[in-house]
């Protein structure tokens, strides 16, 4: 039974007392959070309230020093508004969703994929933005078949210059695999494929991006057999065959500075 407004007692494994705050609405019981003292969890009990019963504040409006974490604060105001509960930063629009990292901060997303984000949290170092999936850290951009080291700018591009519209439609991916960039050269559009080896080494330019791929990883391989302990990471050319992969892979010529031949 609660001693005050919308908050129980509950013990942590060491005996130490602690407060938690629910409320439920619509037949839907909603944890706010765990607070030290109780008159935080009353607190916590009643802003979660006036949000669902009668206030019309929206997602900016988040207050400095709320006892709702920002998080809870974004999935009341979306529950409120749009009548589904959301365990994740989502707020519902017609045909896209926003996530929010922060009042001021939310990335755009189609609703394809509000089924992944609703139970992933996405998590933020320096420009990385990243979520954990079965005990991995997986970028966002990999659901797009942008690779980790990818340059935004160079490697793909945010169509519309909102770099925070992860819309498919939005997404341009410009180089497909690791080490290779498209140029012009010699007024020909061609393929440049290069790797770091103390440096930016030009491996070669290719008339595709299929063969500047695999003539990175060829140059990966030769430079794991002299000793380079560097984890190279090889491109997957997912059209092309085990036997016409071999086929290209023996035929493409790559810098002699690293061919050793």
């Amino acid at each position: 039974m609660a001693e005050k407004t919308g908050i129980t007692k509950a013990y942590r494994k060491d005996g130490s007392l602690y407060y938690r705050a629910s409320i439920t609405y619509n037949g839907k019981h909603i944890s706010l959070g765990s607070y030290t003292i109780p008159e935080e969890g009353t607190r916590a009990y009643m802003e979660a309230y006036h949000i669902l019963n009668g206030s019309r504040c929206s997602i900016p409006d988040y207050p400095d020093h709320s006892a709702l974490s920002f998080t809870k604060f974004v999935i009341l105001v979306n529950l409120r508004n749009n009548g589904i509960y959301i365990k994740t930063p989502i707020y519902l629009y017609s045909d896209y969703f926003l996530y929010y990292l922060r009042p001021d901060h939310a990335l755009k997303f189609d609703k394809d994929d509000l089924f992944f984000y609703s139970s992933h949290t996405i998590q933020q170092k320096g420009g990385y933005l990243f979520v954990c999936h079965y005990g991995s850290q997986y970028g966002i951009l990999s659901r797009y078949g942008i690779h980790q080291f990818s340059v935004a700018g160079r490697d793909y591009i945010f169509a519309n210059g909102d770099n925070r519209d992860y819309r498919y439609e939005n997404i341009k991916i410009l180089n497909h695999y690791m080490g290779v960039t498209e140029e012009q050269h010699q007024g020909k559009t061609v393929y440049t494929a290069s790797i770091h080896v103390k440096g930016k080494h030009i491996i070669g330019r290719y008339s595709t991006e299929e063969d500047a791929a695999i003539a990175y990883n060829k140059a990966a391989d030769i430079l794991k057999k002299k000793g380079y302990k560097k984890n190279f990471i090889q491109n997957y050319i997912s059209n092309l065959s085990a036997k016409e992969y071999a086929e290209r892979y023996q035929s493409i010529r790559i810098s002699e500075g690293l061919n050793g031949e």
